[in-house]
C-alpha cells in the first residue's frame, strides 16, 4: 500500500472515532516506510523508532479504555436510542425522533450515567438488552450484569390515553434496588389523538 493511502487511513480512521482510536498496526507498517527512507544511520533509525513506539504506548490506554466511564456512557446512550428507534418502528420514528433527541435522551443518559458511576468496578460487566418488545410491551432496553445475569435498571415506554387530549408516550424506568416496582419518570412525548401504530409497526 503506498505511503499516502496509508497517512490517510491513519486520518481517516481517527476523525471518524475522534480521535479515540488510531490504528497501531498502520502506525507499525508506516514506521517500516520510514526506516527504509532514512540514511543508513543506526541513530536515526533507533529513533524513528523509538517515536513510533512512544507513539503506539500513548495510543493503547485510549484503545483499552473501552471499559472507561465516558465510554460506557456514551455507548450506552447511543444505543438507548438505536432501541427506542427500532422500537418506535419506521411509521412512527419520523414524528417522534426530535422531541426523543431533545428531551427524552438527555435524561436516560443521565441515569445511563448514574447507573454507571453505582456500579463502580463492575461497570465494566454492564450490557444492553437488544430486543425491545413488539406490540404493546413496554420494554425498550435492560442494563444487565453480564457476569451475575441480573437486571440492574429496566427501561420502559408506555401509552396513556388521556380523554380530550389524546395519546402519550410515557417513558420511565425501574431499578433493581426496589425490586423494580417504582416508576422513575423520564418524561412524554405527544402523539396524537389518534391510536399509534403497535410498536415496532
Amino acid at each position: 500500500m503506498k505511503l499516502w493511502m496509508r497517512k490517510f487511513l491513519v486520518a481517516l480512521i481517527t476523525v471518524a472515532t475522534l480521535g479515540m482510536y488510531t490504528p497501531a498496526y498502520l502506525l507499525d507498517v508506516e514506521a517500516e516506510d520510514k526506516n527504509d527512507n532514512f540514511s543508513e544511520s543506526g541513530d536515526n533509525n533507533a529513533n524513528a523508532v523509538v517515536k513510533v513506539r512512544e507513539a503506539q504506548e500513548a495510543s493503547l490506554p485510549i484503545e483499552e479504555n473501552r471499559f472507561s466511564e465516558t465510554y460506557l456512557i456514551n455507548d450506552m446512550t447511543e444505543k438507548a436510542k438505536e432501541q427506542t428507534m427500532m422500537k418506535f418502528g419506521p411509521r412512527m420514528q419520523e414524528q417522534v425522533e426530535d422531541e426523543f433527541d431533545h428531551f427524552i435522551l438527555p435524561t436516560i443518559e443521565t441515569v445511563l450515567e448514574s447507573i454507571i458511576k453505582q456500579a463502580g468496578e463492575d461497570s465494566k460487566y454492564l450490557r444492553m438488552t437488544e430486543t425491545p418488545a413488539k406490540g404493546y410491551g413496554e420494554r425498550i432496553f435492560h442494563v444487565y450484569n453480564e457476569e451475575s445475569k441480573e437486571d440492574i435498571a429496566r427501561f420502559h415506554i408506555r401509552r396513556d390515553n388521556r380523554p380530550q387530549e389524546g395519546y402519550y408516550f410515557n417513558f420511565h424506568y425501574h431499578l433493581s434496588n426496589d425490586g423494580f416496582r417504582t416508576h422513575h419518570q423520564i418524561g412524554e412525548i405527544y402523539w396524537d389523538k389518534n391510536t399509534p401504530p403497535k410498536w415496532m409497526a
